[in-house]
């Protein structure tokens, strides 16, 4: 049951503001998109990942467009209409490098602010082969409820763990 006062509409917003302050570099409007304590994870290979905190992660977003000539493109958004969730599919142009990156994230929203509690990056990339589980630096798998290993059944009743 959703017991979140704000619509999908609302949480769509959110994320198209907060790509609009990742591309103009808006400190402030980046730290506001996020709860004080919110969590950006990320696959493995960026230095100092999980991203903590509303500063930390608009100051490192700020360094991207700085430096890498970072942009961002929304190319797809999916919105839960009964959770404070939604799913994004993106583009990352790195302009300096002539590069971009496609990916995935998944969005958790604090249903009493709105505003963005909790990133999970995917990457289209290739798996690391040095490591034995390719997963997000620092997610607590095990405390979401996630299988670690092969063979777990997947009929198990859905079960929300709190973040």
């Amino acid at each position: 049951m959703n017991t979140s006062t704000h619509t999908p509409a609302h949480y769509e917003e959110v994320i198209r503001r907060y790509f609009k302050a990742c591309n103009d570099a808006d400190y402030q409007a980046l730290v506001d998109s996020f709860t004080p304590d919110a969590v950006h994870y990320f696959p493995a290979g960026l230095p100092e990942v999980p991203w903590r905190g509303a500063d930390m992660i608009a100051r490192r977003w700020v360094w991207c467009v700085s430096e890498l000539g970072s942009q961002w493109t929304i190319e797809k958004i999916l919105v839960s209409h009964n959770s404070p969730e939604a799913v994004i599919e993106w583009t990352h142009w790195k302009n300096k490098s002539g590069t971009a990156l496609r990916g995935d994230e998944w969005y958790r929203f604090d249903p009493v602010t709105g505003k963005i509690a909790e990133i999970r990056a995917y990457y289209a990339s290739p798996a690391d082969k040095a490591v034995q589980l390719n997963e997000l630096v620092g997610f607590d798998y095990r405390g979401r409820g996630y299988h670690l290993k092969s063979g777990q059944r997947n009929d198990a009743p859905h079960r929300v763990v709190p973040a």
